[in-house]
């Protein structure tokens, strides 16, 4: 098909190249080539071509997603393709917006082996890991317990006559749920229980369970495990459930590099109970990465159809216009597409963070493992909150065809949306950051100075005054300058960290018990928490650009950056206004510059979401498609529904024919 006519005048009015925007988001030409060079493997490949999953059942899409599955293991091989980076592009160009039945395999239960094992242990299993020979799942969720870890009940009892670890699922709240392959495709578990020795309880551990016979894959004696059944997405995925009944292992599937049971019982406590919980981080650090792919993929179509899509009458008699010259439809879609750069950003902040303090753990500094863990942790939530609501608003700014499955959105969201749950529910997490948050607040108040993102809590004044009248010291905002709108972030933040602070300590001070007073001041906790997180994104966004060397790009850059911070301030005045941090003329100039930045970016809207480079068929989209061929393509998906087999339905023979009147 020839392009869209409205595409092909929106790309020829952008002021910049989306080639080079890609570069800054790939991180350098080299690494966009080599990516279209992993992708252009799968995208050609015949093998990798299948019947569209939104006609089959859910039994039928397990089977597609297991034979991409395994394809794409022979292919990685085939390709010798073995960096992660590489190994994840090629993977997510081949399922698109579905999940993998052997995600799990490859990520949390390789990663938790590879972290947690001693050097004898990797010897023995990870050729088999990484051969698939044996595949694996993370079994750490239970029915009646998932975020709340301590409250886990699955058991693992040592016994030293055989030195050999008895697990048990002594609930049905006990019973593993929710694991991702563990319902029919994986044939060991990383199953965390709490671990039993010499009549005491030592805490969660964690332990390699082999849970199916190799070779045949029937279920091993004490192991009951099947799928959970259909969800509200996921219909490739097998999660599963896991009972176990004395079911033993040998002392050897402990993971032991940190914690260790010696053959007579003893136990070796590791050096911070937080590396046990190591897996978790690095899966939270990926989904702010997630999060900004997903949110981008739902721009891309939102905008793209934005521009194809001619509505109503701005003017009597005139052509219809496009929906995206509507102001209205550009305040839904700008600060959502702002907000997938930014994400985009700070998703590489904190990958490439979490790489450099995982190096310093190994070498056995952990100075920097509770900011890591209080970083992911609030960041993980804040983005998939706000990634998990934006997909939703632009499947409605598509109108009616963005409620049709062919428009990708549905399936976008039905797949992004557990990450809100999943590796910890995001207000418990936000919780998590907050705890971080008011140690930090303690330590200054001590004396103490602290680094790292909470280091403008240094700044505080120490003021012995009632929570209601903290107030931050006023901030000089300019409209079109990012550095000063992160400092007004920053104002808010601390705050808001402040005033949280002080009502926790007026609870204690009426004698209540820290955890009664954490209870009853947990909403201002979470709103300081995410104060923290939005202050860090627009922080890092800010600095982002002064590395793109572009002119343009540059310039295109800044408008995103200023749009992001400018509308996080208006839809949060109460803040700013109540800390005096700005005064109400400053905010009607806020409100007045976001309009504005709308009609600034709105030329460079389609050429902005071209540069996330998105293939049609990682897309997924008949209404995000490159051409813009929309409707002539939904004609054509439309006609291929099971149900225009037949130009008559047996149903009509069946129960429409009896009930009408004989005429």
């Amino acid at each position: 098909m020839v392009m869209n006519a409205d595409l092909r005048r929106e790309r020829a009015a952008a002021t910049f190249q989306p080639e080079l925007l890609t570069h800054v988001l790939d991180g350098g030409a080299e690494r966009t080539r080599r990516r279209r060079e992993i992708e252009a493997l799968v995208i050609n490949d015949p093998d990798f071509q299948h019947e569209d999953l939104n006609f089959l059942s859910r039994s039928q899409r397990y089977e597609q997603a297991i034979r991409k599955s395994a394809l794409m293991v022979m292919k990685l091989r085939e390709y010798g393709i073995a960096d992660p980076d590489e190994i994840y592009m090629f993977k997510r160009t081949c399922l698109g917006s579905f999940p993998d039945p052997l995600g799990l395999h490859f990520s949390m239960f390789q990663y938790t082996l590879q972290t947690q094992m001693t050097d004898a242990q990797k010897e023995k299993w990870m050729p088999l890991v990484l051969g698939v020979n044996i595949i694996g799942t993370y079994a750490q969720t239970e029915m009646g317990h998932g975020t709340h870890l301590r409250g886990l009940e699955t058991t693992a009892t040592y016994d030293p006559a055989t030195q050999e670890f008895i697990l048990n699922s002594p609930t049905v709240t006990s019973i593993k749920w929710w694991p991702g392959g563990l319902g029919k495709t994986s044939n060991h578990a990383v199953v965390l229980a709490q671990l039993y020795t010499q009549g005491q309880c030592k805490g969660l551990h964690a332990f390699i369970v082999p849970i199916r016979q190799l070779g045949t894959h029937e279920p091993l004696p004490g192991i009951t495990v099947g799928d959970i059944g259909p969800k509200f997405g996921y219909d490739e995925m097998d999660n599963g459930y896991l009972k176990m009944d004395n079911f033993r292992i040998p002392r050897e599937n402990m993971l032991m590099k940190y914690a260790q049971v010696e053959p007579d019982g003893t136990y070796v406590k590791p050096l911070s109970d937080k590396l046990t919980y190591g897996t978790m981080v690095f899966i939270r650090s990926i989904i702010v990465g997630d999060s900004a792919r997903a949110l981008s993929r739902a721009c891309t179509i939102a905008i793209r159809y934005s521009a194809v899509r001619h509505q109503s009458e701005l003017k009597t008699g005139e052509p219809e216009p496009q929906i995206l010259d509507y102001q209205t439809q550009q305040y839904k879609l700008f600060p959502l597409l702002a907000t997938a750069f930014a994400f985009h950003f700070v998703g590489t902040y904190i990958k490439d963070t979490y790489r450099r303090i995982s190096a310093d753990i190994i070498e056995g500094d952990l100075s920097e493992l509770p900011e890591l863990h209080a970083l992911t942790a609030g960041l993980k939530a804040f983005s998939s909150w706000i990634a998990n609501a934006g997909i939703e608003e632009c499947r409605m700014a598509c109108g009616g065809h963005g409620y049709s499955r062919c428009s990708g959105l549905p399936d976008i969201y039905v797949t992004f949306t557990p990450s809100c749950t999943y590796e910890g529910e995001n207000t418990v997490m936000m919780l998590q950051t907050a705890r971080f948050l008011m140690k930090s607040y303690m330590q200054v108040g001590s004396g103490q100075r602290v680094t790292g993102m909470v280091s403008y809590l240094n700044d505080l004044t120490r003021q012995h005054i009632q929570p209601q009248h903290v107030a931050a010291r006023p901030v000089t905002v300019l409209v079109n300058d990012p550095v000063s709108l992160v400092e007004a972030y920053k104002a808010r933040a601390a705050w808001l960290v402040e005033a949280a602070a002080k009502n926790l300590q007026a609870e204690l001070n009426h004698r209540k018990s820290k955890e009664d007073a954490w209870n009853v001041t947990s909403v201002d906790l979470v709103r300081a928490s995410d104060a923290h997180c939005h202050y860090v994104v627009v922080k890092l966004f800010t600095a982002k650009l002064s590395e793109i060397s572009n002119a343009a790009v540059r310039a295109v850059m800044t408008d995103l950056c200023l749009l992001y911070a400018l509308y996080g301030i208006s839809k949060n005045t109460g803040d700013f206004l109540q800390a005096n941090i700005l005064t109400s003329t400053q905010l009607n100039q806020v409100n007045q510059r976001v309009k504005e930045l709308l009609a600034i970016i709105r030329p460079n809207a389609v050429a902005l979401v071209d540069s996330f480079d998105f293939s049609d068929g990682y897309l997924g989209s008949v209404l995000g498609r490159y051409d813009g061929n929309i409707y002539e393509t939904m004609f054509e998906w439309a006609k291929k529904s099971p149900l225009n087999k037949t130009e008559v339905h047996e149903s009509f023979h069946k129960h429409l024919k009896p009930m009408q009147a004989k005429l």
